[in-house]
């Protein structure tokens, strides 16, 4: 989202500025995220954000591009990430570049119905390969989150559980009925 000047001198945001991940050097125009999805991830950024912040533990951050190299040569966007103080200390500011040159702990992708199987799986072994301790697939419409310890080691979380993230953020625990609950279609 960029600032665009309008006639009249009042200052517009530029919604048709375009998300994007780098892959191999090529710019990748990611599609958007339908209203569900998005806002999952608002919810899951809050949640996340209150516990790192209350624990002192590191950022967590919503739509960061991160540059993965040199372990992988690409920028992932995640939808939600978190990055601990180990990692990138507190006293260091995030830089002002397009892309955070750090490797998240956690690594959050909300599967939207633009998603294939194919990219999804390919996001999650990079995130590994480049050294990211955890990943989570958070499927709304099945209403489970699928959590990666390993490229083949995962858990999955349904709607009757709580999700945690041990040893990654310690003491993290949300019910996912809270985090799925929401009214009926329209």
């Amino acid at each position: 989202m960029s600032i665009a000047s309008a006639e009249n001198g009042v200052s517009m945001l530029d919604f048709d500025e375009p998300t994007y991940e780098v892959i191999a050097g090529e710019y990748k125009e990611l599609p958007p995220m339908s209203a569900r999805e998005a806002g999952l991830g608002t919810k899951l950024v809050i949640k996340l954000g209150n516990h790192v912040d209350d624990h002192r533990l590191g950022q967590a951050v919503n739509e960061m591009l991160f540059d993965l190299r040199p372990m992988v040569d690409r920028s992932r966007r995640p939808d939600v990430a978190y990055v601990s103080y180990d990692r990138w200390p507190k006293s260091r500011l995030i830089p002002r570049t397009n892309a955070w040159p750090v490797v998240p702990d956690l690594a959050v992708e909300i599967i939207s119905p633009t998603n294939t199987f194919e990219e999804v799986l390919e996001k999650m072994r990079e995130y590994f390969q480049a050294g990211t301790r955890l990943v989570w697939f958070v499927f709304s419409v099945a209403q489970e989150v699928y959590a990666y310890t390993t490229p083949t080691t995962t858990r999955i979380f349904t709607r009757a559980d709580d999700l945690t993230a041990d040893p990654v953020l310690p003491g993290f625990k949300l019910p996912l009925a809270n985090l799925f609950e929401e009214g009926t279609e329209d």
